[in-house]
């Protein structure tokens, strides 16, 4: 990426700070010097990534699909815009010339510098086997290398991991989720043997293998093979394993590669003293790229400890970076795993062990002299920080020995604690949040700072911000530290507003507000426009409150909703037509065949909702596909909508021998009742002939069992990550009945749930019993929501790709102009 010079602004005479990384540790060590003295230095942060600062601990759960990268974000553009920070991202700098006291960036563009800080991290290890630069072969260290992985999980087949640390269970656990046949391989006889002992590594390896995953220990990689793409590992033994996508996580190198062409001291990483100094003293150095005192280091706690040091050192307040003892608290495939100190044993040394087979508990301390030097906690780590603690300080154990393996609370005169007390009794300088470094007395000196809430606590030093492990203790020493009156106010709709979606809900009817920006004005929002968060939000509400007066906002809608497709990674779309309760027809089958070979689709294929997916349509073609689908009486099947989805049903007593009801039947009755209608979020129906439950009525939205003697009417499922089993919410003999119930039910959660609440967490919320109270007891309160719910329909059941074929908003169908890269002329380049 080509950037224009960078001039200084006129008059400002500050040192120019230049930093080479763009990632955590070259920005928490410019935090950390904003914090001291703002204005001392005039910064620019070069990244090789065309990205702002992200959390790359989170990388996994963007992979496993539990966050987004929007999630992961540490510091957006506007935190470089609001301290005056120039952001050069996706230019990587190519040399440093420490005479000039310059940087010269992969595009051409030189800076000069007054004080310079490389923070370029590590660079993944890929084992010399043959074939590890084949195509399909990653490694698991940015946001590319997670969608590299997402783009083969969505292929499907298997995936071989090399590695069995952290990295490497993450991205197994990961690819597994995606649906891929996941092999791990790992050389050593135990897994995350510098974090666990070998009972606790077998009982995650046996966690791992009983979610399908394959564990192979002390495997020894011989090749990686395949004909211009990866298609196996071999082993040294011969045992071949098909692969068709390989992800190398057998460890990190510090990236040096820059230091050492400057000519700085270079050991294993760059070397710098206490203060982050290199052997050049305008050039400094932090992160898993420095060696300090021979040691390098990949945890990020120690990480924290130098920024710190180095900002010290940058205001004129030396301090001196000093390694502090390190614990690792992790959560590996969902599991939770701590270890810290000496857990080798050896001469002098007596294990305390407990073992919970049952509740796949492990716990085990290492005691010598009287003093705590070691502990590993498997599935059960919420005493980690009290054992750390004891382990800092090195306080005699023995008044506690013989409770000291049941953890803090047992150890307080061997009853169970108060929790409050609990955290009262940690030392100021226990490390409560791993992630971000933060000790007790920082969460303490940010509560009594007027940070009064967890959000405000997250806001202000971090705690809790990043991977949520230790949310449980920042509540509790709010609890503690407040005496209970924590601020826990209901959550904003956005950074927007102070108002609750509950509230703004109440006052766009209180008030009969009837636009976005009348919204926004009588509710005084903060910005003019509002943001993604909450105009797609405010238009539902309205859409909900106002059937057949509200305009719907397009521009307030996710593209796939401007688009009435789902965009795909490649920028083309997918289209799904609605199949009433999954019945299809020759005339149906035909219109798609023909679509898909005159539209060269590339793949067509069954969803899970007993319909067809037609993937491959350019953004241009899409009017004159559903022109042709419209032409055989098909209409959208809502697939990209927070909308009704799909009703699955099974043949029920038409055909099958056990079917009690016409489930057929009754699923496409309420398909054509309820298709179209806007909801707070995705909504699914599914229709069972029976107790067997075919249809899978029983993870749905809403789910109808039929029995002989009527219908069982279930509410709240939903499949996903996090699978959930419906609530029965009651049992009606007549299809009249089942359909207005479910009439009801849909109103009732279109006009009370959250925007993006699903009704899983919707009913989680509000509880079964409620929900059965506005709907069981008083019939015309029902017939009052379901009669809502008709009227609506009245406004919505209209075809949208109809009016796009007959060329409405054609605007939003127009392909994108093709642009060239000019060529640059030769001496911008010298």
């Amino acid at each position: 990426m080509k950037h224009d010079p960078i001039e200084p602004p006129a008059g400002d005479l500050r040192e120019h700070l230049v930093v080479i990384g763009n990632g955590m540790a070259g920005c928490r060590a410019v935090e950390e010097l904003l914090a001291r003295d703002p204005d001392r230095y005039r910064v620019t942060i070069i990244g090789a990534e065309p990205l702002v600062n992200y959390n790359r601990i989170m990388l996994s759960p963007v992979l496993a699909g539990e966050k987004t990268f929007d999630d992961i974000v540490i510091n957006d553009a506007g935190w470089y815009a609001d301290n005056g920070i120039t952001l050069l991202s996706g230019d990587p700098v190519a040399a440093i010339d420490r005479a000039e006291r310059t940087v010269l960036t992969r595009s051409g563009l030189t800076l000069g510098y007054d004080r310079l800080l490389i923070a370029t991290g590590s660079d993944p290890f890929v084992i010399p086997v043959p074939g590890h630069d084949l195509p399909g072969v990653v490694s698991f260290r940015d946001m590319r290398d997670v969608e590299a992985m997402l783009a083969a999980a969505a292929r499907g087949g298997s995936a071989v991991v090399i590695g069995g640390g952290l990295l490497g269970l993450e991205a197994a656990h990961g690819l597994s989720l995606r649906g891929m046949r996941v092999t791990v391989l790992h050389l050593m006889p135990t897994l995350m043997e510098r974090q666990l002992d070998e009972a606790a590594a077998w009982l995650l390896k046996s966690a791992l293998e009983a979610r399908g995953q394959t564990m192979l220990t002390g495997a020894d990689t011989a090749a990686i093979t395949g004909d211009g793409r990866v298609e196996a590992v071999r082993l040294k033994d011969g045992t071949e394993i098909a692969a068709d996508l390989v992800v190398m996580a057998v460890g990190i190198r510090p990236a040096v590669a820059l230091a050492r062409a400057a000519g700085l001291d270079v050991g294993r990483g760059i070397r710098v003293d206490d203060h982050m100094v290199t052997s050049d003293p305008a050039v400094l150095a932090v992160g898993e790229c420095v060696e300090h005192d021979g040691q390098v280091y990949g945890l990020v706690a120690p990480l924290w400890d130098m920024c710190r040091a180095l900002a010290d050192g940058l205001v004129g307040t030396p301090s001196g970076y000093r390694p502090a003892p390190t614990a690792t608290k992790l959560k590996v495939a969902g599991l939770d795993v701590f270890s810290a100190g000496d857990f080798a044993g050896g001469d002098g040394a007596e294990d305390i062990v407990l073992r919970d087979a049952s509740r796949g508990i492990y716990k085990r301390v290492v005691v010598r002299d009287d003093r705590l030097v070691g502990a590993v906690l498997y599935g059960d780590t919420a005493d980690g920080n009290w054992y750390f603690d004891l382990l800092k300080r090195g306080e005699s154990v023995a008044p506690f020995r013989d409770a000291l393996i049941f953890g803090q609370a047992f150890a307080a005169e061997g009853a169970p604690a108060d929790p409050r007390a609990a955290v009262a009794a940690l030392s100021d300088a226990a490390e409560i949040c791993g992630c971000n470094g933060v000790s007790k007395g920082k969460v303490l000196a940010c509560i009594d700072g007027g940070a009064h809430g967890l959000d405000a606590v997250r806001a202000g030093c971090k705690a809790s911000a990043s991977c949520g492990a230790c949310t449980g203790t920042v509540e509790a020493l709010l609890a503690w530290r407040l005496d209970g009156a924590v601020e826990t106010g209901p959550k904003t709709l956005c950074r927007c507003t102070s108002f609750g979606h509950d509230d703004v809900r109440r006052e766009i009817v209180a008030q009969g507000m009837r636009s976005i920006p009348e919204v926004m004005q009588r509710l005084h929002w903060a910005t003019p426009d509002g943001c993604a968060s909450c105009r797609p939000a405010l238009n539902y509400y309205l859409l909900c409150a106002l059937p057949g007066e509200y305009v719907d906002d397009q521009q307030s809608r996710f593209v796939n909703e401007r688009l009435h497709a789902n965009i795909q990674k490649d920028g083309t779309y997918s289209v799904v037509p609605r199949m009433w309760g999954g019945i299809t027809s020759p005339r149906e089958l035909r219109a798609i065949a023909d679509v898909v070979e005159k539209y060269d689709a590339p793949m067509v294929k069954v969803t899970g909702g007993q319909r067809l997916d037609i993937f491959g349509i350019r953004k241009e073609d899409l009017p004159a596909v559903w022109a042709d689908l419209n032409a055989a009486g098909m209409v959208s099947g809502h697939a990209y909508g927070k909308a009704l989805r799909t009703v699955k049903t099974c043949v029920g007593s038409e055909w099958c021998r056990f079917g009690t009801q016409d489930s057929t039947g009754l699923g496409v009755r309420i398909e054509r009742a309820t298709w179209g209608s806007w909801m707070p979020h995705k909504f699914k129906i599914a229709v069972s002939g029976c107790p067997r439950n075919c249809a899978e009525a029983t993870i749905k939205d809403f789910g109808v069992v039929c029995v002989d003697s009527g219908y069982e009417l279930h509410v709240g499922g939903n499949g996903g990550i996090k699978v959930r089993a419906t609530d029965l919410l009651c049992k009606v003999a007549t299809e009249r009945e089942a359909i207005e119930m479910c009439a009801a039910f849909i109103q009732l959660y279109r006009e009370e749930a959250r925007y993006l609440e699903r009704t899983a967490p919707w009913i989680e919320r509000v509880g079964l019993a409620y929900v059965q109270s506005r709907l069981l007891p008083d019939a015309e309160a029902r017939a009052a929501l379901a009669e809502r719910f008709w009227f609506s329909q009245q406004f919505t059941q209209e075809d949208p790709w109809a009016a796009r074929a007959a060329g409405a908003e054609r605007e939003h169908h127009a392909p994108m102009a093709r642009f060239q890269p000019r060529p640059q002329p030769q001496e911008e380049w010298a």
